[in-house]
C-alpha cells in the first residue's frame, strides 16, 4: 500500500512540475502565440496537400512545404496585406486631417439636431474623439509591425510542421494521455472548428461585402470600394457585424440631405444584407461545419481580446475544446467508474439469483 502510495506521490509531483514549467513557458512565449496558433490553421488547411505531394507525387518535403508556404501567401495573406494598406492610407489620411474630420462631424451633428432634434455630440465628446483620433496612429503602427512579427514567426513554424508532419502527429498520438479514440475525437473535433472558422468567417464575411457593394454602387455611396473592404472587415465582428457600417453611412446620408439614398441604405443593409448573412451562414455550417451560433459569438469577442485578429478563428475554437474536453473527460473517467460499478454489482446479484433460485 505505501508503495503504491509513493509512486502515486511521485506522479503528483512529476506533473506539477511538467505544469509548472508548461506555465512559465507560455509566459514568456506569448508574445509568439498569434504566430503559433496561425501555424496550426495553416497546418491543418495544409496537411492533406503536403502529404499528397510528398507520398503521391514524391516530391522532396522541403520543395513541397516551400510551394505551400508560397501559395498561401498568395492566395491569402498577399490580398490581406493589401486590403490593410488601403485602409491604414485612409486611416493616416484621416488623422492627419483630423481638424477636417472634426468639423464634418460637428456639421452632421448639427443637421441631426436640427431635422430629427438628436444631439449625439456634444463639445466634450468632440474633444475626446479628437484626442482619440491623435492617438490612433501610434497603436495602428505598432499593430501593423506586431502582424507583421506574427506572420515572420507563423511561416517560420509552419515550415518545420510541414516537414515533420507525420513525425509530429505520430508523436503527439503516442504520448498524449488519453485512450485512441479520444485522440482521434479531439483531432477531429479541432480540424473540423479550424476548418468551419478559418474558411466560413471570411467567407461569409467576403459575401456580405459583395452583397453590400452592390447595394453602395447602386445608392451613389461614394467611394464603394473602399466601403465595400471596411464592411467585409466589420462583417467579421461578432453582433454588429456589417451593420457598423451601413448605418453610421445612411444616418450621415439622412443628415446630409440625401433622404432617400440614406433610406434605402438602412433599408437594404437591414433587409438584404442581413439576410444574405443568415441565409449563408445556414448553408455554410452543413458544408462546413455545424458550429452553433452562441458558441462563435462568444468565441470572437473572447478571442479576439486574447490572441488579437487571429482570434476570430481561435476563440471559437476555445469554447469548442472545452466543450469536447468535457466529453472526453466523461470517456475516460466516468464511463471507466460505470463499468467498474457494473462489474462489481454482478457477483452480488449472481448470488442473490442463485439464493431465489432464479
Amino acid at each position: 500500500m505505501s508503495y503504491l502510495d509513493n509512486e502515486r506521490l511521485k506522479q503528483i509531483v512529476f506533473l506539477l512540475i511538467i505544469a509548472f514549467l508548461g506555465i512559465l513557458l507560455f509566459k514568456e512565449l506569448y508574445a509568439f502565440f498569434p504566430g503559433f496558433l496561425g501555424a496550426i490553421t495553416l497546418y491543418i488547411l495544409s496537411r492533406r496537400a503536403m502529404f499528397r505531394l510528398v507520398e503521391v507525387r514524391r516530391w522532396r518535403k522541403p520543395w513541397a512545404a516551400a510551394l505551400i508556404m508560397i501559395l498561401s501567401f498568395l492566395i491569402i495573406l498577399l490580398p490581406i496585406s493589401m486590403l490593410v494598406n488601403m485602409l491604414t492610407a485612409k486611416v493616416t489620411y484621416a488623422i492627419t486631417h483630423s481638424s477636417e474630420l472634426i468639423k464634418g462631424i460637428e456639421t452632421m451633428n448639427s443637421r441631426l439636431e436640427q431635422s430629427f432634434g438628436i444631439d449625439l455630440m456634444t463639445p466634450a465628446r468632440l474633444q475626446k474623439l479628437q484626442e482619440y483620433i491623435t492617438n490612433v496612429l501610434p497603436g495602428f503602427v505598432g499593430a501593423t509591425f506586431n502582424t507583421l512579427t506574427a506572420v515572420a514567426i507563423m511561416y517560420f513554424i509552419l515550415y518545420f510542421m510541414l516537414v515533420h508532419a507525420r513525425e509530429m502527429e505520430e508523436a503527439l498520438y503516442e504520448y498524449i494521455p488519453l485512450k485512441d479514440e479520444n485522440v482521434e475525437l479531439l483531432g477531429k473535433e479541432t480540424k473540423n472548428m479550424v476548418i468551419s472558422n478559418a474558411i466560413g468567417i471570411p467567407l461569409i464575411a467576403l459575401i456580405q461585402g459583395i452583397v453590400s457593394l452592390i447595394g453602395y454602387l447602386i445608392f451613389g455611396v461614394p467611394e464603394p470600394v473602399f466601403w465595400f473592404v471596411v464592411t467585409s472587415f466589420t462583417a467579421m465582428l461578432p453582433i454588429i457585424g456589417a451593420a457598423a457600417v451601413y448605418v453610421p453611412m445612411g444616418v450621415y446620408m439622412l443628415s446630409a440631405g440625401e433622404t432617400w439614398q440614406g433610406i434605402a441604405v438602412l433599408a437594404y443593409g437591414f433587409g438584404v444584407v442581413g439576410t444574405c448573412d443568415n441565409l449563408f451562414r445556414m448553408m455554410l455550417a452543413k458544408k462546413i461545419g455545424d458550429v452553433h451560433p452562441l458558441i462563435t459569438i462568444f468565441g470572437v469577442i473572447i478571442g479576439v481580446s486574447l490572441f488579437g485578429f487571429i482570434g476570430l478563428i481561435f476563440g471559437p475554437l476555445l469554447i469548442s475544446l472545452f466543450i469536447v474536453l468535457i466529453r472526453i473527460y466523461s470517456n475516460e473517467y466516468l464511463v471507466k467508474k460505470r463499468e467498474v460499478k457494473i462489474v462489481k454489482t454482478h457477483p452480488s446479484k449472481e448470488k442473490k439469483m442463485k439464493q431465489t433460485g432464479e
